[in-house]
């Protein structure tokens, strides 16, 4: 597998950016946040927490997941603070997300689906090589037609949302890996051996000074 460091890739600092603005914008709370219009008709099948195991079964091929990793590789590569997104998991994550049997994920998965076939096709019409046997110019091409759905050309609109869709997934699933939390320098729940308490004024004004 290919890493990618060219001007297609995104920076760490515009990728938090993102996830800020989605975070403001959207409910974690309320399903229909995310676009669903009715809750999952499958709820027997959800996974059991205290077992993690995923009850169905993962539905992309090996060709289809190559050219995932690339270009989840190309919106998150690898450079001197984190491994890159394939490496931590991420084609699996949106793998197990588009094969899942509800409403958002099959929306999802035909968008995935639909996208994967055109990013072939269109890598063989511009290159002569499926999209992950090129290198990272050849990869950050293809992207940047269809990159940013206020410029992209009308004959490019799916394809856009295609990519759209996976770099939301990227980032979602990066950022919530071990590799990615630390990467923005959330720390969580990590113990500390001290704690500073609360800032003397504070105390003050809560006459506990």
């Amino acid at each position: 597998m290919n890493s990618h460091n060219d001007p297609m890739s995104v920076s760490r600092r515009e990728a938090i950016k993102w996830m800020i603005a989605a975070a403001g914008t959207i409910s974690v709370l309320d399903p229909q946040s995310f676009g669903a219009t009715t809750l999952p008709s499958r709820i027997g099948s959800d996974p059991n927490l205290l077992n993690p195991v995923v009850p169905w079964p993962r539905t992309l091929s090996k060709e289809q997941l190559r050219m995932l990793a690339s270009l989840c590789d190309l919106i998150i590569p690898a450079d001197d603070r984190s491994p890159a997104a394939s490496a931590v998991g991420v084609p699996d994550f949106i793998d197990e997300w588009v094969s899942a049997p509800y409403d958002e994920q099959q929306n999802d998965r035909k968008v995935v689906l639909e996208g994967l076939d055109w990013l072939k096709a269109e890598s063989i019409k511009r290159f002569n090589k499926p999209f992950d046997d090129l290198d990272g110019k050849q990869m950050a091409a293809i992207a940047d037609d269809i990159c940013d759905p206020g410029k992209v050309k009308a004959e490019w609109r799916s394809a856009a949302g295609f990519f759209g869709r996976v770099r939301w997934l990227t980032l979602g699933a990066f950022y919530t890996t071990p590799e990615g939390m630390k990467d923005i320098g959330y720390v969580g729940n990590t113990p500390m051996a001290t704690f500073p308490g609360p800032p003397p004024e504070v105390l003050a004004k809560l006459g506990l000074a």
